[in-house]
């Protein structure tokens, strides 16, 4: 065998086993993704703009990207290659977080390449695609390695991919790879996403598909990891015997904007609570894995979503377990903002929920009879991602009742954004002379703990796609078994009428209060 081959794994080791001149534990050693091309369809839309192409160029500029990098563009615009490569500088000069070095900028501009589409089902345009590609493993060293970035609405994947296939852009050669990176929302329910699946599996194997969800590449998410399984003063009690229950919070200060087209079709539990905060659900309540493997990652978050339900004691009742909601038209900041339905784009009769809010179980020991409280919404009180793990209070205290007045239960919150950190709720005296409790906060923060800002979240996950590393992606069989746990909610609310109304700069509707309440709970004012 030749022992210059590179590994389907896409790190650049040898076939026969790790590189021996590199040491896997020198954190000093980056991982440099192998030669490739990355194939970008919809690289003029609003996310290639603002996120994509910035990271690119940022992972270029830390040197994680091989000097033979390659970027083909594929859109409906009458361009030729230089003007690829004059919309790309500019996007990146605009987004990127790294300082711009010509030297890196020439180096990555060379490998950009542009494709004109007169539509996705344009057949020839796919061929001109595959002279393209074949062309520049020739000419920049490209190996054979191909991914392709499908950030295009689902609509258009059969399309897509059927044309990907039949035009041999994914037959491999030996030692090089083939993936696609495609964007959530993974299908709008467990069918879809099952049928989304089987459009992909058309051009590569199931490991080899990348779902991004770009929350999962925050530091703050990864942290949770950290947390929980780096220090012994957490793990003994992360469970029922402790634990009262747990708050998953991504709320929006902002309404929908530009994005009626895509939002009015969705709503907040299937743009939010299918995959943010069911994934931010399984990593705060999974089992220790045996490594941070994809599939030993994977295996422990099945185990928690297949264990999740709906019932409360036991009892299905979704009005008592779920809410959903709309803002209404009103002030927010001091300023006169519209309600949905007045939204341009939005129509007058749509029942599309702003927010949502689901109470949960898991049916497992170390969860049982714990609740999990899931809540997302838009033109709430401010902007905000947490996780609360909220502790039981002490089964007796040797203080008066009027000195634990002002004392609530324990808490760990996980500050997901935009304040990034961890925040602990402990009870404290009051300095003076008589006994009084009250809660103090206990916080580390990354910016003041770190000299280095976080990498942005895409420039991790492309990054990843392209090194064919998995655990930060979720997997068909995750995906399906976070609609198991959605679809119920979405079919009793198409059954029920229209949402809620709410005040914009609130907390949300009232039966979301009601939802919590009923169990003696009340949510965190974040």
């Amino acid at each position: 065998m030749d022992d210059s081959s590179t590994s389907a794994s896409g790190r650049g080791a040898p076939v026969g086993g790790p590189n021996p001149l590199l040491d896997p534990r020198d954190l000093r050693m980056p991982r440099i993704a192998d030669p490739c091309v990355l194939v970008m369809f919809g690289i003029t839309g609003d996310l290639a703009r603002h996120k994509l192409l910035p990271a690119i160029y940022d992972l270029a500029n830390r040197g994680l990207l091989s000097p033979s990098f390659s970027l083909v563009g594929v859109g409906r615009r009458s361009w030729d290659d230089d003007d690829l490569r004059d919309y790309v500088g500019k996007t990146a000069r605009a987004g990127a977080r790294t300082p711009w070095h010509q030297a890196i900028w020439d180096q990555l501009a060379a490998g950009m390449r542009f494709v004109e589409f007169s539509s996705f089902e344009d057949g020839a345009a796919y061929s001109r695609l595959t002279d393209v590609v074949t062309d520049l493993d020739a000419t920049r060293g490209t190996s054979g390695n191909r991914a392709f970035y499908l950030s295009i609405p689902p609509g258009w994947f059969p399309a897509v991919t059927e044309r990907i296939a039949a035009s041999g852009l994914v037959d491999e050669a030996p030692g090089s790879w083939r993936r696609v990176i495609i964007e959530k929302p993974f299908g709008h329910d467990r069918a879809s996403a099952a049928e989304l699946d089987s459009l992909v599996s058309r051009i590569v194997r199931a490991d080899d598909v990348f779902r991004v969800d770009h929350y999962l590449g925050k530091e703050t998410v990864q942290n949770i990891l950290a947390l929980r399984f780096a220090n012994t003063m957490f793990e003994p009690l992360w469970n029922q015997s402790y634990v009262d229950h747990v708050q998953i919070t991504m709320a929006e200060d902002i309404g929908i904007g530009t994005r009626a087209g895509y939002y009015d079709t969705i709503g907040s539990a299937r743009d939010v609570i299918q995959n943010h905060l069911l994934q931010l659900l399984a990593l705060t309540a999974m089992e220790e894995p045996t490594s941070l493997t994809a599939p030993a990652v994977r295996a422990e978050k099945e185990k928690v979503l297949a264990s999740v339900r709906l019932e409360r004691h036991g009892v299905l009742d979704l009005d008592a377990t779920t809410a959903r909601g709309r803002y209404d038209a009103g002030f927010q900041g001091g300023l006169p903002v519209k309600g949905y339905l007045e939204e341009d784009g939005v129509s007058s009769d749509s029942r599309t929920e702003t927010f949502a809010a689901v109470r949960l179980e898991i049916a497992n020991r170390r969860w049982a009879s714990v609740p999990f409280y899931l809540r997302t919404g838009k033109r709430l009180t401010r902007r905000v991602t947490e996780v609360a793990v909220v502790f039981k209070r002490p089964p007796f205290l040797p203080f008066d009742d009027a000195a634990t007045a002002g004392v609530g239960a324990n808490a760990v919150i996980l500050r997901i954004q935009p304040d990034e950190g961890v925040t602990m709720r402990l009870a404290s005296k009051v300095p003076g002379a008589h006994m009084e409790l009250r809660d103090v906060t206990m916080d580390f923060g990354y910016g003041g703990a770190f000299n280095e800002d976080s990498p942005e979240a895409y420039e991790r996950l492309i990054l990843d796609a392209l090194l064919g590393d998995a655990p930060l992606f979720p997997h068909q069989r995750e995906v399906d078994l976070s609609w198991r746990i959605l679809d119920p909610v979405i079919e009793h609310w198409a059954a029920s009428g229209a949402p809620a109304g709410y005040r914009p700069g609130s907390w949300g509707p009232g039966t979301a209060h009601q939802l919590i309440a009923r169990d003696g709970r009340t949510w965190r004012r974040s």
